[in-house]
């Protein structure tokens, strides 16, 4: 969905210009000097209009938060948002995630949040996706060994094929559910999850850690990917569900033999 154009917007930057890095490679390696009294820096991909931004950086007084998101008329709302919250521990960086390398350096985050990101359904655009191969080793390659990705997405789909990904890729999975919200809210919401768990829909949530064996960019560009529709893997879902069935299926017919 094409954002629609925020009146004013120049105006509305200028307002909040003091939340904004305008040159995020300079600090490069040095974000904990630039901005000290921290204990963890933390970043979030695509943060949209903010509201997980300010609300987790509102719980989180301990963890410096940079926000990236290409989109201005989304940011500035997340900018307006944090200002008006007078939150002191959050900066924006109006630019795409595949500059990420100019922007930080090895080891420097220690946690990534991608909450909601485009799926890219077909196959051919799959390497778009946040959580493609590629994207996964530039971020090992900022996060030290134990530093994580928390991921969440409606689309069950790609959260599936997401986790297959994030294991071959060396990462542990250290926490995953299907159900976010199942006995209630759990943690801070996106606009975008308020708006579909109100609607009934499930949110999908994992949170990966890097290891000894996550590949890093060091080991150099992903093949092609291939057969990564998410509709194959809808239908792959399906396949696997009904086999899980009919194997259960198969089972109690067993056991009730066995009880005669």
């Amino acid at each position: 969905m094409r954002m629609r154009k925020k009146p004013n917007l120049e105006k509305r930057m200028n307002e909040t210009a003091e939340l904004l890095i305008k040159s995020p490679e300079n600090n490069k390696g040095s974000w904990r000097e630039l901005f000290p009294g921290y204990e963890k820096l933390w970043l979030e991909l695509g943060c949209g209009k903010g509201r997980f931004t300010a609300g987790t950086a509102a719980e989180n007084p301990d963890a410096f938060i940079v926000a990236v998101e290409k989109v201005f008329d989304a940011m500035v709302v997340g900018m307006e948002r944090v200002k008006a919250a007078d939150l002191r521990n959050v900066r924006f960086v109006g630019s795409d995630v595949k500059l990420l390398g100019e922007m930080f350096a090895s080891g420097e985050v220690d946690r990534i949040f991608i909450n909601f990101c485009d799926p890219w359904p077909k196959s051919s655009d799959a390497k778009h996706r946040l959580t493609a191969p590629d994207f996964l080793r530039s971020y090992a390659s900022l996060l030290p060994i134990g530093g994580e990705i928390c991921f969440k997405t409606d689309n069950f789909p790609l959260f599936d094929w997401s986790e297959k990904v994030l294991r071959e890729e060396g990462w542990d999975i250290s926490f995953f559910t299907t159900d976010l919200h199942k006995d209630g809210i759990n943690g801070i919401m996106t606009d975008y999850e308020a708006k579909f768990h109100a609607e009934g829909i499930k949110i999908n949530r994992l949170v990966a850690v890097k290891t000894e064996k996550t590949l890093t960019l060091a080991a150099g560009p992903h093949e092609r990917l291939r057969d990564a529709s998410l509709a194959d893997a809808i239908a792959n879902i399906l396949k696997a569900r009904e086999e899980e069935k009919t194997r259960a299926k198969a089972e109690a017919e067993k056991s009730g033999e066995a009880l005669k």
